[in-house]
């Protein structure tokens, strides 16, 4: 159990720097070498290699990804087939008690006692953290407010919706003040209001010094919340990094008065990604402001504008194009 847990009574909302000056020299919040991991003959982690920051984390990929499993993997409560890794610089193989100390672990599947009342399961769960008990009531309190739950929580886990249902498994994955948070799924089956609450709780959590791990095969969801994304396909890493470096770009559709291959070919020998039909171009851009690069080309070719829009690339379509760009060098 984690040493000095048992002081760590204050609320979330009054989170102190001391009890993670340890950590604070630990770039990496996850580092991964060649992970791999099968069910029988299928391979659900096919030698991941990951070096991921702390943060907000997304992990994003369609139902079967190998996204609960890498995390399964990482907690210690799976054991892969090869390779390395580590949470918070400390290697899974010999020190994962150490790191289920320090991580808070919502799971996907509805797996609380329905005979206890939130403020008993989310105090229980703080005990096991290493609370005393008058802590762990006090926190238990706390984190039930801050979750949105404090009038509802002395009834019994049975008689809870969905979204109180998962609104408490957030609460006993942070009711010890973790490093980090992994949330399997956190918004499923919650309705548009519900979701967007649950969506608002993980973008607080950045706020009191936790990082968070989020998976989802929402990709608008992650895309709203979080900061890194590491995209899973088939039990691949097909993309790992900041959202900002994902291709997510900025789209302006142009139509021209003139012949548009000249300023096609003058934008694209500058990086963008440029397509067009007729008169029209589409023209993408990742880090470079678009406008002012169409309205250059436009000046360098001499054409003019009969319309233009803009929209934004969206997470999803990014990762469909790295699916698709992925499934090409196979």
């Amino acid at each position: 159990m984690r040493h000095g847990a048992s002081n760590r009574g204050s609320s979330l909302r009054h989170h102190g720097t001391a009890s993670r000056a340890s950590f604070s020299r630990v770039t990496s919040l996850i580092s991964t070498r060649n992970l791999t991991h099968s069910y029988g003959d299928i391979k659900a982690l096919d030698g991941v290699t990951l070096e991921v920051p702390r943060g907000k984390i997304g992990l994003v990929g369609a139902n079967g990804a190998g996204k609960t499993t890498l995390i399964r993997n990482l907690l210690g409560m799976l054991r892969p087939a090869a390779g390395h890794m580590e949470v918070l610089g400390m290697p899974v193989s010999r020190e994962s008690l150490d790191i289920r100390s320090l991580v808070g672990y919502m799971p996907e599947g509805n797996c609380l006692p329905l005979d206890q009342t939130a403020a008993d399961f989310v105090g229980y769960a703080a005990e096991l953290a290493g609370l005393p008990t008058d802590a762990a009531r006090r926190r238990s309190s706390e984190i039930l407010f801050l979750v949105g739950l404090h009038e509802e929580r002395f009834r019994y886990l049975g008689d809870f919706s969905t979204g109180m249902f998962q609104r408490v498994k957030l609460a006993q994955a942070i009711v010890h003040d973790p490093e980090v948070a992994f949330l399997d799924e956190p918004a499923s089956g919650l309705d548009p209001e519900g979701r967007e609450h649950m969506l608002d709780l993980i973008r607080r959590l950045g706020d009191f010094g936790i990082s968070v791990v989020f998976s989802s095969h929402i990709l608008s969801d992650i895309e709203e919340t979080c900061d890194w994304v590491v995209m899973l396909d088939g039990g691949r890493v097909i993309r790992s990094g900041p959202i900002g470096d994902l291709g997510i770009a900025e789209s302006l559709t142009v139509e021209v008065l003139g012949d548009p291959e000249p300023a096609a070919r003058w934008m694209t020998e500058r990086g963008a990604t440029v397509t067009f039909a007729g008169a029209t171009l589409d023209v993408r851009t990742a880090g470079e402001d678009v406008f002012t690069l169409v309205r250059d080309a436009l000046v360098a070719t001499n054409l003019g504008v009969r319309r233009l829009s803009q929209r934004a690339v969206t997470l999803e379509e990014a990762f469909i194009r790295e699916a698709q760009e992925e499934e090409g060098h196979d």
